[in-house]
């Protein structure tokens, strides 16, 4: 019986964790939940798993949550802030971790679940945006397991040879071929861009996930992100990635051998294969996802992305060879813009040109350790505000 924490149970990619879990309750143990500020779901879900432990970021919430729990037969044990993130990431029973809370906030208890050695199943891309090679490096030196949960990640890990983990060089690859929808606006006049309200941003044509991410998806800054975090979790470079928009998400990505082959690995648009494949590792479970009617789909396409349409991508890989603390720069200051998006402070065309004028602005600092990436992604922040403040 192995014991999980869910870092960012009431998202979606925590919903589809604990999915998979009800389906396989020989097998694991839900050990501790953690959310923001949604009470009432976590309250459901202490109820149907029964936890050690709840964690909410917020301490209203979590005073909230523990008068909900009082007045209940749970014996679940109520945390708040970071010390309790930081507990049920590290905690000596815990066997695995599902790292999902959205953005920076993520990384502190991701961290801690790694320096504990843990196994990682990581959807939180920006942990490795931000800190790279300080990540592998504490990884490595702690012997935690890092498994990707993101589709494409998840693909490419699934492509790689058998005895392949993941920090290891890279033998006989040609190059990563890396898969994108495109998101709900690769189709969309330019013209037409500068209009895009948050509701038709958060539309996601493939996928059904959180408001940040789906913006992240309509402007390809996430297949930004996941070009920085291919090249950490691979050993690579962006000169060794191709980004290929593949409206259908059939086809989550693809890895070329020195010898021509090509594997891909398919699947339906469901985040619950690469979680069942992380829970399951090496083994593989049942994850509740139907099967792939290829006769239903009757063809696959492939595009190469407009970079004047989806400028993030360019601002990511820059960000990357600039090294240092500019992807933690990049990362904050994509944060920012999509909050403002979606708090209708900027338009969404505004969303790549704040992110470019916050990395002009601050010179990235070159062997930086924590506390340094710490402070510049709070720098960019406040840079960012100041420059929504001025109407950029």
């Amino acid at each position: 019986m192995k014991q999980i924490t869910i870092l960012g149970a009431t998202g979606s990619i925590g919903l589809s964790t604990l999915d998979v879990i009800s389906e396989h309750r020989d097998k694991y143990s839900v050990f501790a939940l953690t959310a923001n500020t949604n009470v009432e779901e976590m309250y459901q879900q202490c109820a149907l798993f029964n936890p050690r432990y709840a964690v909410m970021s917020c301490n209203d919430s979590a005073v909230a949550l523990g008068k909900l729990i009082e007045n209940s037969e749970l014996e679940t044990e109520v945390m708040s802030g970071d010390e309790g993130l930081h507990r049920v990431s590290e905690h000596p029973e815990v066997d695995v971790v599902m790292a999902s809370i959205v953005g920076a906030a993520g990384l502190k208890p991701t961290l801690a679940a790694v320096h504990a050695g843990k196994r990682i199943l990581l959807a939180n891309k920006e942990a490795l945006v931000m800190t790279g090679s300080l990540f592998m490096a504490a990884a490595k030196k702690a012997g935690a397991e890092i498994l990707p949960i993101d589709s494409e990640h998840n693909a490419i890990y699934q492509c790689m040879p058998a005895t392949y983990r993941s920090g290891m060089p890279l033998k006989h690859i040609r190059r990563i071929l890396l898969t994108a929808s495109g998101g709900p606006f690769r189709n969309t006049p330019l013209s037409d861009i500068k209009g895009v309200t948050p509701e038709q941003a958060c539309k996601h044509p493939n996928w059904s996930m959180g408001r940040k991410i789906s913006v992240d998806s309509a402007t390809m800054m996430n297949k930004g992100l996941e070009l920085i975090e291919a090249c950490w979790l691979f050993d690579t470079t962006p000169d060794s990635i191709e980004v290929h928009v593949h409206p259908e998400s059939i086809i989550h990505s693809m890895v070329e051998y020195d010898d021509g082959s090509v594997l891909a690995q398919m699947g339906s648009p469901d985040m619950r294969t690469p979680i069942a494949y992380g829970l399951g590792w090496p083994d593989r479970i049942e994850s509740g996802v139907s099967s792939l009617d290829l006769f239903k789909i009757s063809q696959l396409n492939f595009e190469q992305p407009d970079e004047e349409r989806f400028p993030c991508l360019r601002l990511a890989a820059e960000a990357y060879r600039l090294g240092g603390t500019a992807c933690a720069i990049l990362n904050a200051a994509n944060e920012e813009a999509v909050d403002a998006f979606l708090n209708k402070k900027i338009r969404f065309d505004q969303i790549a040109t704040l992110i470019e004028r916050v990395m002009e602005s601050l010179a990235p600092r070159q062997q930086a350790d924590f506390d340094m990436i710490f402070e510049d992604d709070a720098a960019a922040r406040l840079m960012a505000v100041k420059l929504i403040e001025q109407g950029l």
